[in-house]
């Protein structure tokens, strides 16, 4: 729209007599030919380096005005005609309210979040403290991703990425999760494991927190289970075998009145502890925003110590009521 005021063309001008060069991560520049004229627009460093082979020079103001323009965290897009530099197109970016707490909170979940970008390293690292990401990789190439994805794979870390693109389809097939934008290519959608229907690049809390809320239930269900029956075997051993060998008496902390009532409470012990964590199963663990350190040792204290203790509870009073209802 701004080539057709200021140069007055009309699309229809266009047709028959040029030929677009579309943009690629290598070249980091697209253009067009028309009428003998060569028109490029892309990154600084590539409508440069392309202005120098066409026998040109770029102006001594022009790397002052791209950095200023990458300082202040928008995109310098520069266009040439042949050997002569047009101008510089300023791109900003608009960090969404409230990524930069969305981020933080990945912080919180023990999770780095690395910005991927194809903008100038200035620019990058404007935007990158804006948003309050860990790191960035700038000027990245479709190899470049998948080199920095590959590099944190073979350090033992799992690498979840979401994209939009058709040059981010090779990395979010190389990544562990790839998130895909609904908004983007479909080179994009095919090749990552689930796409993101809202478009929205922190879902990827949203599929942390479900995938980490369903291994902490069933960590903590498990945990809970193992010392659930290390508590009740040690609770009905003591009271069966302690005529056999009056050793294990000593053991007998509960007292529980016969070995009978011992083995009858434990079973309707058991019965019961089954129907109560179904509604914990089906609910799930509540998620807390922590490092895995932190939510396993929760988890020990909560559902492994919980779980020693109240069987010894529980089954005591049940032996009681038995006792009182039936003379065992």
């Amino acid at each position: 729209m701004l080539a057709k005021e200021r140069f007055a063309i009309r699309e229809r001008q266009l047709e028959g007599s040029h030929e677009f060069v579309p943009f690629t991560a290598q070249t980091r520049m697209s253009g067009l030919d028309l009428d003998g004229r060569r028109i490029r627009k892309g990154a600084a460093e590539a409508v440069k380096r392309w202005v120098a082979e066409q026998g040109g020079a770029p102006p001594d103001e022009l790397d002052r005005v791209v950095d200023t323009i990458s300082r202040a965290g928008s995109t310098p897009l520069v266009v040439a005609d042949g050997r002569a530099v047009l101008g510089v197109i300023e791109l900003k970016d608009v960090v969404k309210q409230g990524i930069r707490e969305k981020f933080e909170q990945m912080r919180q979940m023990g999770i780095r979040t690395v910005m991927i970008t194809g903008d100038n390293p200035l620019t990058a690292a404007a935007i990158a403290q804006e948003a309050g990401v860990d790191d960035f990789l700038a000027e990245a190439t479709p190899e470049a991703k998948m080199a920095l994805i590959k590099a944190e794979q073979e350090g033992g870390k799992l690498v979840a990425m979401t994209g939009d693109g058709t040059n981010d389809a090779p990395a979010l097939a190389q990544a562990d999760v790839g998130v895909a934008m609904n908004t983007g290519t479909t080179a994009a959608k095919e090749a990552g494991n689930m796409v993101d229907l809202d478009s929205n690049p922190t879902k990827l809390i949203d599929v942390v927190e479900i995938g980490k809320q369903l291994l902490i239930t069933r960590g903590a269900l498990t945990t809970f289970s193992i010392a659930n029956d290390v508590a009740k075997y040690f609770a009905i051993i003591p009271a069966l075998f302690a005529a056999t060998y009056p050793q294990l008496s000593t053991l007998n902390v509960m007292k529980l009145h016969s070995p009978t009532s011992a083995v009858l409470s434990a079973v309707i012990f058991n019965a019961l502890v089954i129907v109560a964590l179904i509604p914990l199963a089906l609910r799930g663990v509540r998620f807390r925003a922590a490092s895995a350190t932190a939510i396993l040792r929760r988890n020990v204290w909560i559902y492994g110590v919980g779980g020693l203790i109240v069987p010894f509870i529980f089954i005591k009073l049940i032996d009681l009521i038995l006792v009182a209802l039936h003379a065992y």
